[in-house]
């Protein structure tokens, strides 16, 4: 196959800026007005990196690193202040689980809808409804409307439907805490199941190691929007241990006093600067 064709997910030098203001109010003036003062925040900072068709690939960092900015740009959710990301294939994101959901619809209605917003027809989720219903375990629920479900039962339904429609590329956010212990289990041998076709490619966020080196075989490590590390998984575990205790012990050491202007970031909001769309 050709190489360039077999690339599945390519990030090329993108940048997501965010314009943080002291306040809300300060915010609403920002979008009306020029001269409202902010600072820019990089989330993402000139970021490349390319994916091929059947990779496992986990992003790793801490809060704030940049991994689940860099995922909302390859699914869409937000777009590019600088750069492009070109997509080729059936994206399932395990992100927010339950958004696209309509709680007045019953959990069957929920199915066709959010099967619908993935490009799905209406044969073709037909042809998958019981085993998404199945794989919920919401049995008699499954008629009720959404907003009496429980927040696990509808992490369960949207996880369901997500891992069912046959993917190309899984996206996965850190949603395996979804429902007990079984239910776990059972998401996890489902997410083998997938993988287990050499065609499809997972994309894994975390920051937790151990789980991701149970399904990935390269790791990216972030550290203040930028890439840190790139290659072999059980290299990038090392790699953003070391990143992670080196961080602690800075933290640990004693520092002083901090001025107010300092201070000033905390409680700031933030706006984007510019979007770019994603190419697909």
């Amino acid at each position: 196959m050709d190489e360039k064709n077999d690339i599945v997910i390519d990030v090329k030098n993108v940048t997501k800026t965010y314009k943080l203001y002291k306040n809300d109010k300060a915010r609403v003036l920002g979008t009306i007005f020029k001269g409202v003062p902010y600072k820019k925040k990089n989330a993402v900072d000139n970021v490349s990196f390319s994916i091929r068709r059947g990779e496992s690939v986990a992003i790793f960092g801490k809060n704030g690193a940049g991994k689940s900015t860099i995922l909302k740009m390859i699914t869409s959710v937000v777009f590019p202040t600088e750069g492009e990301i070109e997509v080729n294939g059936v994206v399932s994101a395990l992100l927010e689980l339950t958004s696209g959901f309509d709680p007045e619809f019953t959990g069957r209605d929920n199915i066709y809808l959010k099967g619908q917003l993935m490009g799905l027809k209406d044969a073709d989720i037909m042809e998958l409804e019981q085993g998404i219903i199945d794989f919920a375990e919401l049995e008699e629920y499954i008629d009720q409307p959404v907003r009496t479900y429980s927040s696990g039962m509808k992490a369960r339904l949207g996880f369901a439907i997500c891992v069912n429609i046959r993917p190309e590329i899984l996206i996965v956010d850190e949603t395996l805490s979804v429902g007990d212990n079984a239910f776990k289990e059972k998401c996890v041998d489902k997410i083998n199941e997938i993988l287990s076709d050499s065609n499809v490619t997972l994309l894994f966020v975390t920051h937790v190691p151990n789980v991701a080196q149970e399904f990935c075989t390269r790791g990216i490590v972030m550290k203040e929007g930028k890439i840190i590390f790139d290659g072999d998984i059980d290299e990038a575990v090392t790699v953003y241990d070391e990143s992670y205790q080196h961080k602690q012990k800075v933290e640990n050491t004693p520092k002083k006093e901090e001025t107010k202007d300092e201070n000033k970031i905390e409680g700031q909001t933030s706006i984007d600067v510019e979007n770019k769309e994603v190419k697909k």
